[in-house]
């Protein structure tokens, strides 16, 4: 008889981990397990961002894009910007923007949500309250009246 190298048994088949649990399971972890990695990518986007804060330049555009959901945020924000350092009564942006038919809390919660998205991004403020009133801060105005003046 002839001696092979071969082994008498093959070895089992290795089952792939979406056979282990179920398709749709693995599924889900692959996602938790994408999500979990854009977090921390945006993380360290924002650490970067407020490391190098005094050397960036932002724009009318860019901080439009990250702040604004739409062209009534935008009109929110130029209302604010006419109305100067003294700041405008959210019932009064509403009626001079009648035409969305906003009502003053509604402008209100708009400002919170355009500060809270612009915060996350790049750790600065639009507007901020002023007693009852609602104004630009220096960074807004730096970047919403810069645009302005260009136009100019």
């Amino acid at each position: 008889m002839e001696a092979t190298t071969e082994p008498v048994q093959t070895g089992r088949k290795k089952h792939s981990q979406e056979a282990k649990v179920g398709r749709v399971k693995y599924t889900l972890q692959l996602i938790k397990e994408i999500r979990r990695d854009i977090a921390e990518v945006k993380l360290m986007q924002r650490t970067i961002f407020s490391g190098l804060k005094g050397l960036f330049n932002f724009g009318k555009p860019l901080v439009e894009k990250i702040a604004c959901a739409d062209e009534v945020d935008v009109e929110i924000l130029q209302q604010l910007l006419e109305a100067g350092s003294v700041g405008i009564y959210p019932k009064d942006v509403a009626e001079n923007l009648k035409q969305y038919g906003l009502k003053r809390y509604h402008v209100s919660r708009r400002l919170l949500r355009m500060n809270k998205r612009l915060e996350k991004e790049i750790g600065q403020r639009i507007a901020e309250k002023r007693g009852w009133k609602w104004a630009l801060t220096s960074f807004g105005y730096d970047t919403w009246g810069e645009a302005e003046r260009q136009i100019e």
